[in-house]
């Protein structure tokens, strides 16, 4: 490879006597509008602020490379406060693998993921996402395909320990016979969804696997992190490189903020959740439902008197100046809680 970004930012958390913290590729959640929130309200480029890494939602390769493309490049839209940043494609078809990886590369991007752990039924179908990992063979082709388009850009893989059963040696020693750049395992099966807890008991045992093939490849756990401080103390017990956040990051952009410098209060947090809502209306309002935002409501408003009838009213909001109104009302009506 002729670059590669995540030795670098390996070497500077290492430095700092930290592991990686990582944001995770979802759907309908780490939109280009959640995106620059977390990185204004993490302080991303600034000390001890932002992920070390930004991920894209997931991207269709066949969708990018059909006539429809323009509408899927919006979900590849980022700012220059977001980097490094990763573009996660899935697809089944090597061609379009390479097509869509060289079109990122074309974008700006800095590396390119590829997404082999989704259990997205209308996905499997494609044969991508988590079915990637009953066929082997695809798959790493789907791996040389990325890295040709991607001329250069590291290439990296998202994945979990199994299909149906556990049986990480068998599946990841496959995709680790190419030159991936970096690997992350979320530490469930396919079958197993998010319906139990992630299996840290095996990390450490992971870790020495991947490693033994791989010592180069940067490696990350996924799953049931709850905070930098969970994050950390994961990450040293299993000797992973770093952790990737998904669901802990709902509702607080201000999550990778490690000196907790911009921790808001809840006065602060309902403008946060307004400010949210308008860039979310203005940059996508015209491709995707108003109704995404609302899962970011019931993670922006809770712990606090009245929070369950204020969340119960935003799920009836339809725009950014109703959530607005709302928001301003409860406000006004409860300023000595908000003091």
């Amino acid at each position: 490879m002729k670059s590669n970004f995540w030795q670098d930012v390996l070497g500077k958390a290492k430095a700092e006597n930290r592991p990686l913290f990582v944001l995770a590729p979802m759907a309908d959640v780490t939109d280009c509008v959640f995106r620059a929130l977390i990185a204004k309200y993490s302080r991303a480029g600034e000390p001890g602020g932002g992920p070390d890494v930004f991920w894209t939602e997931f991207v269709s390769v066949d969708g990018l490379m059909s006539k429809g493309r323009e509408v899927l490049k919006r979900d590849l839209v980022f700012s220059e406060k977001e980097r490094p940043i990763v573009a996660q494609l899935f697809g089944a078809k090597p061609e379009n693998m390479r097509g869509a990886a060289a079109l990122c590369k074309e974008l700006g991007f800095d590396g390119i993921d590829i997404n082999m752990g989704c259990p997205d039924k209308s996905i499997e179908k494609q044969g991508a996402g988590a079915c990637m990992m009953k066929n082997p063979e695809n798959a790493r082709a789907i791996i040389r395909a990325a890295i040709e388009g991607a001329d250069g850009l590291p290439v990296s893989v998202k994945t979990r320990i199994g299909y149906n059963k556990i049986e990480y040696k068998e599946w990841l020693g496959e995709i680790l016979k190419e030159d991936i750049a970096a690997l992350t395992v979320h530490l469930r099966t396919r079958k197993e969804m998010s319906l139990v807890p992630a299996h840290w008991e095996l990390a450490n045992e992971i870790n020495e696997y991947v490693h033994s093939l791989r010592p180069d490849v940067v490696l990350l756990g996924n799953g049931d992190v709850k905070t930098l401080d969970d994050g950390a103390v994961k990450s040293k017990d299993s000797g992973f490189d770093g952790v990737m956040i998904g669901r802990g990051i709902f509702g607080a952009p201000w999550f990778f903020d490690r000196d907790n410098v911009a921790a808001p209060n809840l006065k602060e947090k309902f403008k946060i959740l307004i400010e949210h809502t308008y860039e979310y209306e203005k940059n996508l309002g015209d491709i995707k439902s108003f109704s995404i935002m609302k899962k970011h409501y019931k993670a922006y408003i809770n712990g606090f008197d009245g929070a369950k009838e204020l969340r119960e009213k935003m799920m009836e909001a339809n725009s950014a100046s109703e959530v607005e109104n709302t928001l301003n009302l409860f406000m006004e009506e409860n300023q000595d809680m908000l003091e």
